[in-house]
């Protein structure tokens, strides 16, 4: 190796490695407000937090990228002074902590530095899969609390140990609570033994107003395990519920909701606790679910490039209505969809792709309250060609051509999203029996109230924009129309008063832009005749623009309308004690 050479390989994954470490200095910083936040009672704090880790990644890469580039110059495309640089960087990080993130910023930083680079093995981390690693030691990951100490003692020393920075409103009632709890659900079907130990992780889950403890019985022979969640008012700190259901657990720790902030030292480790406690989430929904969503993007496509060497079906186009803006396409035996923005938009929409795409970035930065799908963004995504099904291959020229690349035996797609596959909403009603009819309608309208409260309004609510989850849960997925609630402008509509204004072919009085009349709702939202009458009497208030106003003026005043999780009927104490 050249003296030159080996100045530009130590110089480019010196600033691979400072811009990382940068960056998880200033992820931790941000992370370790939530606490404070928290204590405080400063939700408009806690969300712009948030929103500022979000962008970070980005930042940093973008300072790094310039760095290697200029460091590189013409050499910046060749591969065999990229593998000496990723051999030199793996021996760099190979005693870091967190040294999957580091390989996944080096795969960013590569993927933007050598021109036109597809996935390649040899120069990038592709298929070094995440691999479960050891949960010791026990006392830097979690609170052990042996069962010999009793139930009271244990929930005793938990509220002790978990110190939230403000008063506890009724930490005795909590106790009590939390003992009874365990007493209706977990010692009606076991005993507890010798061997018989609750954990605790130490890091505490942050999200909106509320903070998560995470932990684990092992009783019956298994690992049993628990959420607390606690809130925090003005009367003080306390505990909400216990949690024990895996499918409620499964929900908060959910792609529809918005990253942790929780103080993480090794990820690896917390990802394999977590994995151990809610079992149905893949490894990259983990890494999302606690902040770490740019790993969370590698691990998904080391999970998906897995998925294609196990199969052999065909991508073919997704179920539902063609959409006006994207082209959506699945893998049937794949539980993902990949969404692309169309060359040209039919009527009535007006708006361009970019456009499109900043709607999908409001929705990454934004809390998506557990009813908008998360995504993941892609560029130059390989797809073996012979998987592609003739019909979708058609689609995807008539309506995409320009993202399109064919190279060897792949398509390549110069953009796309990735979301999780729904059952669109229209064709649940479909199917359905009427009891489920009634069940999915209603919470169909209870999700487009908690976009309200969360500042969103949808824009386009007809059925075939929203999917239903395993749960039967209720889920916005089509963001070419959103707006923030408070820009729009709700009103009752003018009654027409004059045979001139009943028999106007058009409407008589001035709309705006942003105007909103929630009485046409009844026009578009529910197209099954049996259910109709029961969605409209159950939901009245979406159809009552002051209803919207008064959510709007909330926003506007500054209040966080928190959205839950879990059941209301699950709280311990009934909203008007607390």
């Amino acid at each position: 190796m050249s003296k030159r050479n080996k100045s530009l390989i130590n110089k480019t994954i010196a600033h691979i490695h400072e811009g990382f470490l940068d960056y998880m200095d200033a992820f931790e910083k941000l992370t370790l407000l939530a606490p404070k936040n928290f204590s405080l009672r400063n939700w408009d704090n806690l969300q712009a937090n948030h929103r500022e880790r979000l962008r970070l990644y980005k930042d940093k890469l973008r300072v790094t990228i310039g760095q290697c580039k200029s460091i590189l110059g013409e050499q910046s495309g060749e591969s065999e002074l990229w593998k000496q640089i990723k051999a030199a960087y793996s021996y760099h990080i190979q005693e870091q902590p967190d040294q999957e993130l580091a390989e996944s910023y080096y795969n960013a930083v590569i993927r933007k530095t050598f021109p036109g680079l597809a996935v390649d093995e040899e120069l990038m981390y592709v298929h070094q899969a995440y691999n479960s690693c050891h949960i010791e030691p026990a006392e830097a990951l979690f609170y052990n609390y042996p069962a010999h100490l009793g139930m009271k003692k244990i929930f005793k020393k938990i509220l002790e140990d978990f110190d939230f920075g403000a008063p506890y409103y009724q930490k005795e009632k909590d106790i009590e609570f939390l003992v009874k709890g365990v007493k209706e659900i977990i010692l009606t079907r076991y005993t507890t033994t010798q061997e018989t130990t609750t954990q605790v992780l130490k890091s505490v889950f942050y999200r909106n107003k509320a903070a998560y403890l995470i932990g684990r019985t092992y009783i019956g022979n298994k690992w049993m395990p628990f959420i607390i969640p606690f809130v925090h008012n003005e009367k003080g700190v306390f505990a909400d519920t216990l949690i024990f259901d895996p499918n409620i657990m499964s929900g908060i720790f959910s792609y529809t909701r918005s990253y942790f902030m929780a103080d993480i030292k090794i990820p690896a480790q917390v990802v394999s606790f977590l994995n151990s406690v809610i079992k149905h989430k893949r490894p990259y929904e983990l890494y999302n679910a606690i902040g770490f969503n740019k790993h969370g993007k590698t691990e998904f496509y080391r999970d998906f490039l897995y998925h294609l060497s196990q199969t052999d079906d065909q991508f073919v186009l997704a179920a539902g209505i063609k959409g006006m803006v994207m082209t959506v396409f699945t893998l049937p035996s794949y539980n993902i969809v990949f969404k692309l923005i169309k060359d040209h938009f039919d009527p009535p929409k007006n708006m361009t792709r970019q456009q499109v795409r900043e709607k999908y970035k409001l929705v990454s930065l934004h809390d998506r309250v557990g009813r908008m799908a998360d995504t993941h963004e892609f560029e130059y995504f390989h797809l073996p060609l012979n998987r592609i099904h003739p019909e979708l291959m058609r689609e995807l020229k008539n309506t995409v051509n320009s993202l399109l690349e064919i190279k060897g035996d792949y398509l390549v797609i110069k953009h796309l999203y990735i979301e999780r596959r729904l059952k669109p909403l229209n064709i649940y009603l479909e199917e359905c029996g009427l009891d489920e009819a009634k069940q999915v309608v209603e919470d169909y309208g209870n999700a487009i109230l908690q976009l309200a409260k969360a500042n969103i309004f949808p824009g386009d609510m007809m059925t075939k924009n929203f999917g239903v989850t395993r749960q039967d849960r209720v889920i916005f997925y089509d963001y070419d129309e959103i707006e923030f609630l408070v820009d729009m402008n709700f009103r009752e509509k003018p009654k027409a008063t004059t045979y001139e204004q009943i028999y106007a072919p058009e409407p008589w009085y001035d709309i705006g832009p942003q105007d909103v009349f929630p009485e046409d709702f009844k026009r578009f939202m529910i197209g099954r005749a049996d259910i109709r009458q029961h969605f409209f009497e159950f939901h009245r208030k979406l159809f009552d623009p002051s209803v919207w106003n008064d959510i709007k003026s909330k926003i506007k005043e500054g209040e966080l309308l928190h959205a839950f999780p879990y059941p209301e009927s699950m709280r311990f104490r009934p909203e008007e004690e607390i």
